[in-house]
């Protein structure tokens, strides 16, 4: 038995880009394809940051960012990451995690700033997420 005094630091989650509550009670549940995120834009503090916009990979189901020049399947957006989640140490490891499918969202306040979701990613999910700050 390991009884070693160990700590351990969180930091806060900024969901200050939330637009309201709607939507936040029916998130759905996805696995984020680790592999197609970068640490310096994504995770810079070990953690995938809430409000991430993300595609689905049309090959495999999973989450990656949003990249409207991508042609797996991510130039469409599908939503925002809801929550931040710890990402792992070892890239061939995709964690779970909640996906924002409708709701308000304030553009200005997403991580990299509103040219994070472009016109055609607007449309994409134009009826289930406004974009308004």
């Amino acid at each position: 038995m390991d009884l070693t005094l160990t700590s351990e630091t969180f930091g806060t989650d900024d969901q200050s880009w939330l637009g309201s509550a709607h939507g936040t009670d029916c998130t759905d549940t996805i696995v984020l394809d680790t592999s197609t995120f970068t640490k310096a834009d994504h995770y810079p503090n070990g953690y995938f940051r809430s409000g991430i916009p993300l595609g689905r990979i049309t090959a495999t189901g999973k989450y990656g960012p949003y990249d409207n020049a991508a042609t797996d399947g991510r130039q469409t957006l599908d939503g925002h990451l809801f929550a931040a989640v710890k990402a792992p140490a070892d890239n061939t490891i995709d964690p779970a995690a909640a996906l924002l499918w409708h709701g308000k969202v304030r553009p200005s306040r997403l991580p990299g700033g509103a040219g994070s979701v472009d016109a055609a990613g607007m449309a994409d999910v134009a009826g289930r997420i406004r974009y308004a700050d």
